[in-house]
């Protein structure tokens, strides 16, 4: 077969990887929660999703014509998807730096897995935790810890105020409070 036609997915998933993390600061921070739900989310693919939608399509290669076969062809189509984010998966586990936020319980400076009450410059308060890119979720209330308010607000503590630009410009924000989590026993 002409080379020209040959798909490479692991290229186009290194694209892919390349695009997301390690990321230009060469860190892959995670929280212990964060991690632990992509390795569920990995160990559901594997050991559930994937070997049903294999048991699937060979039983659907055995009914005959494969090129009017639905069940073959999604089939097929899922199990390319399912192993695309498996290998998504487990390259982001493999350079996830897991980092326990609740060693830093009872202090009053902003790193990675705080949650930080902030007022900006009109008055109005918000609370924001300081997360990984691969488990924040901004609706929320949680921030990737590069974003350009997460950025600005590391290292800074109680009282202290902090410059961020924004889209609307320059903006003051003056940190009113910093949260960890409480340790496990």
């Amino acid at each position: 077969m002409n080379k020209a036609f040959v798909r490479n997915d692991t290229e186009e998933d290194d694209d892919a990887f390349a695009a997301v993390g390690p990321l230009s600061v060469g860190r892959n921070y995670i929280s212990v929660r964060g991690y632990r739900r992509l390795h569920a989310e990995l160990k559901l693919l594997l050991d559930d999703e994937r070997p049903k939608l294999v048991e699937t399509i060979h039983w659907a290669a055995g009914n005959g014509d494969r090129s009017e076969n639905g069940d073959y062809l999604y089939g097929k189509k899922r199990l390319r998807e399912i192993d695309r984010r498996i290998r998504f998966l487990t390259k982001r586990l493999q350079a996830a730096e897991v980092v326990d936020p609740s060693v830093h319980f009872g202090r009053d400076q902003v790193f990675f897995g705080a949650r930080v009450l902030y007022e900006d410059e009109s008055g109005h308060r918000r609370s924001v935790t300081l997360l990984g890119v691969d488990e924040f979720d901004s609706l929320s209330g949680e921030i990737s810890w590069i974003s350009p308010v997460a950025s600005a607000l590391l290292k800074a503590q109680v009282g202290d105020t902090v410059r961020v630009s924004t889209p609307g410009g320059q903006q003051t924000l003056e940190i009113i409070e910093v949260l960890y989590p409480t340790p496990e026993p």
